[in-house]
């Protein structure tokens, strides 16, 4: 299977609004595709219909290798999914709320069991296994859904804003478990509201405005296209700022851009390593002392706020 998300020209409109308006997506097995977009850009619709719940008013797609619309059986029995909000039921320990997935999805009670405890080692629950879902902490339930996801074994899987709400270190766990499921070979689909998210856990993203795929490409290659990479000086005091954007004027082909609230110089260097060396050669002979020296890309922030502008301006119309 060379894809294991294929999907061509998907369209969804609900009455007037078109929600999906021709969306291609390429996914291959064992990889992460980062879905971002502004609120309204399609990003859950998509992952919708691409796990049976939307039909598609037009276009096509696989999952897994299985139609989504002639064969929604097929692609089910092969994804997990895992929505905004922790699906758990309250009243139930995290044991049982596995085990009643297992014996759903036809493991047997012995089998239930034993993939329920495997799980529950794996994510960390173990200790909390015999406690109501109830108390359990935000991060410790959307643990237990991810686990959830994954009694099955699943081929797919469907991640739509997983780590909303949670704090840094839970979230940091949550990743941790995800890399480890893309090691065990299971394919990734992840939209999220967080951009450090998408840079850490994607082999690629794809950006969504209005419905459509509007940019992809890997974290990299979104940087790229946003801009070059910079030099940025900081210096301690007015009188070395401007003797310091004077000697990275004489290293650069671009003129600095100089902030001086910051005491912050950025310059564009067009040729790599050696331009570097040029710009720090330059500030030493000028005797210039430098509280910070350092080369930086556009951050995945610029990305999106560039290639979603106006995008992000249409939806909240």
């Amino acid at each position: 299977m060379e894809f294991a998300i294929h999907a061509e020209g998907l369209k969804k409109r609900f009455g007037d609004h078109e929600v999906l308006a021709g969306v291609d997506l390429l996914v291959r097995p064992g990889t992460v595709l980062g879905l971002l977009g502004p609120n309204g850009a399609g990003k859950t619709t998509t992952v919708r219909t691409l796990a049976t719940l939307l039909e598609p008013d037009a276009g096509r797609a696989t999952v897994a290798g299985y139609d989504v619309v002639r064969k929604p059986k097929e692609v089910r029995r092969r994804i997990g999914l895992a929505g905004q909000y922790a699906a758990v039921d309250e009243l139930l320990t995290g044991r049982e709320n596995l085990v009643l997935i297992g014996r759903l999805m036809g493991l047997g009670r012995r089998g239930a069991l034993t993939r329920a405890e495997e799980l529950l080692d794996g994510f960390g629950l173990q200790g909390a296994a015999g406690r109501a879902a109830r108390t359990y902490s935000g991060g410790m339930r959307r643990r237990l859904d991810l686990a959830a996801c994954l009694v099955a074994a699943p081929e797919v899987l469907f991640l739509d804003e997983p780590t909303t709400g949670l704090d840094p270190a839970s979230r940091m766990t949550l990743w941790q478990q995800v890399r480890e499921q893309v090691k065990q070979g299971v394919t990734v689909l992840l939209t999220t509201q967080y951009l450090e998210e998408a840079d850490y856990l994607a082999d690629r993203i794809t950006v969504f405005g209005s419905g459509r795929v509007i940019a992809e490409g890997t974290a990299d290659e979104l940087k790229r296209k946003v801009g070059e990479e910079r030099l940025e000086v900081s210096v301690d005091g007015a009188e070395a700022l401007e003797t310091a954007a004077a000697a990275l004027g004489r290293a650069a082909s671009d003129a600095p851009v100089v902030d001086r609230e910051a005491r912050r110089i950025a310059v564009r260097l067009a040729d790599g390593i050696g331009g570097v060396a040029r710009a720090a050669a330059e500030l030493d002979g000028a005797g210039v002392q430098v509280t910070d020296f350092a080369v930086r890309r556009p951050s995945l922030d610029e990305v999106f706020l560039q290639l979603t502008g106006a995008s992000a301006e249409g939806a909240r119309r």
